[in-house]
């Protein structure tokens, strides 16, 4: 494991950390009961986690699951703190395994495996929203491949404001590329010039981001870019919005609802790569977990070895990727991913205080001028690195 800078705590304040579990937390709850028809016990045991939250203390899980006595293990280093005295990943990572044991996710019944965040996402698939995004973009793609690649790279990048954890931030605006911080992107398309082979995707929110997601993955395998992509798919809900493999089949199916021809086009080529195993669609217990990429097990481990090259996606999964730490960051990207099996490249909104690979004085000047910066979805990057 490798030496890291100190955590970033729910307890930090004036922190986006201690902001979350103040606010953003307790109101997702909210909007979970709102737009679910649960029954009185799934609502009192929602209530009884918001007061958790607000003003009690950290509790184990109590069903029978397979992950219990995992997530238990962690939290009785935790049992008698308040939520705003915690690791901030961890702690989100575990709100949101207790919100699915409120909901009776994994308890036989009306309610087992029904995603409690559903109908947040499939307002994103109103074909004013995604199926709308993707068109537009798809239709005004340039001709010229390279310029095509680097449009649809931007697109993924800023794709990322659509989180439905996060409401408020800017829309996707994919030819937005003057906030990006760091563009490595013809680093990118140098190394795949002369690669190939297997492109692993770990994708981050259903919805706009994930329909660009899939504009990309289609690119690299028309263009011979790819000879296979492998998507990494959270294996039940979390974060609100991140994409399991059921969020990809309702994507796919919103597009062909729409059946514009540029939409039309791509889904019956995407469909066509998934039932020719050119697409893979993969789950791991690791991707919901509260453990940071450094700790990740090896069957996982040794699946993205053997990666062309990976695609990061996502501000949250770059925090477990460098660690959700106090980085500065001027700390070379390279320096920071050291740990990592294979070539990659993150793509990220930044929505929290957490940055690597910057220039001198960059974060200096950002905060002169927005001391929001590093939270607001203003800003992005697309960080590339070798295995040394």
């Amino acid at each position: 494991m490798p030496t890291l800078p100190p955590l970033l705590l729910t307890s930090e304040p004036g922190s986006f950390a201690q902001k979350t579990f103040q606010t953003r937390v307790p109101a997702i709850i909210d909007e979970v009961i709102t737009v679910n028809t649960y029954p009185p016990n799934i609502v009192d045991a929602l209530r009884a986690l918001r007061a958790e939250i607000v003003g009690g203390t950290v509790q184990l899980l109590r069903e029978d699951t397979a992950d219990r006595d995992l997530w238990n293990a962690q939290a009785r280093a935790y049992v008698g703190k308040t939520w705003l005295d915690l690791p901030w990943y961890w702690a989100e990572a575990f709100f949101y395994r207790r919100l699915l044991e409120a909901t009776h996710y994994f308890r036989d019944g009306e309610w087992y495996h029904r995603d409690p965040y559903a109908p947040i996402k499939r307002a994103e698939l109103h074909p004013e929203r995604a199926p709308h995004a993707v068109n537009t973009m798809l239709t005004h793609l340039p001709t010229d491949a390279t310029r095509a690649f680097d449009t649809l790279m931007a697109a993924c990048v800023w794709g990322n404001r659509a989180d439905l954890s996060m409401r408020g931030l800017i829309a996707a605006r994919p030819a937005d590329t003057a906030a990006l911080l760091v563009d490595d992107r013809p680093r990118v398309r140098e190394f795949l010039d002369r690669a190939g082979g297997r492109i692993d995707v770990i994708c981050d929110n259903a919805g706009v981001e994930l329909g660009f997601d899939l504009a990309l993955v289609d690119f690299l395998l028309r263009t011979q870019r790819a000879t296979q992509i492998v998507l990494h798919l959270k294996p039940q809900p979390t974060f609100v919005s991140d994409a399991t493999p059921q969020d990809v089949q309702e994507v796919l199916d919103a597009f062909a609802n729409v059946a514009t021809p540029a939409l039309a086009q791509l889904v019956q080529r995407l469909v066509s790569a998934l039932n020719q195993n050119h697409i893979v669609l993969n789950t791991h217990p690791f991707w919901t977990s509260g453990s940071f990429f450094h700790d990740m097990p090896t069957d996982l481990y040794d699946v993205l070895a053997r990666a062309t090259l990976v695609i990061c996606k996502g501000d949250a999964n770059y925090r477990r990727l460098v660690g959700d730490c106090h980085w500065d960051p001027t700390t070379p990207f390279q320096s920071a991913v050291a740990h990592f099996p294979a070539p990659l490249v993150a793509l990220r909104v930044l929505k929290s205080e957490v940055v690597v690979g910057l220039g001198a004085g960059v974060a200096e000047r950002l905060h002169a001028q927005d001391p929001a910066w590093c939270v607001n979805g203003t800003h992005g990057v697309i960080q590339f690195a070798r295995p040394a």
